[in-house]
């Protein structure tokens, strides 16, 4: 990836975590890591865990950004979210999945959506 690409996708997911910290959300990490994959923002909301996913992008020409969460990456979120889970002792914890979606340009600014609920755990995960 290139240096462009990292400071666009670190400069929407300050924008995304500035956003939501605006929605009442709890920002409790950024770039979680885990062995299996990272998690862009780990906030709570109100009394729901939510793992989120940042998209930016700079331009449509590849489509909106949260077209970009296709299902290879649902798998990968899917298992950090549930070592997160595990690893925090919060498996019984209320939690959900967020798309946030960046669109930066110089026509437009920056555009920000929220998915919430964007998608499951899929049922065939166990931790």
């Amino acid at each position: 990836m290139s240096k462009d690409n990292l400071r666009l996708g670190s400069s929407g997911e300050d924008a995304a975590a500035k956003f939501l910290s605006g929605k009442g959300y709890k920002i409790l990490s950024k770039n979680y890591k885990s062995k299996v994959g990272e998690i862009d923002i780990v906030a709570r909301d109100k009394d729901t865990l939510v793992f989120v996913e940042v998209k930016t992008r700079s331009s449509g020409l590849f489509g909106e950004p949260a077209e970009a969460v296709v299902l290879r990456k649902i798998r990968q979120l899917s298992k950090a979210a549930l070592v997160f889970l595990k690893e925090n002792n919060l498996l019984d914890s209320k939690a959900r999945f967020d798309v946030v979606s960046v669109s930066c340009s110089k026509d437009i600014g920056t555009k920000i959506d929220l998915i919430k609920n964007a998608f499951e755990l899929d049922s065939n995960f166990t931790y």
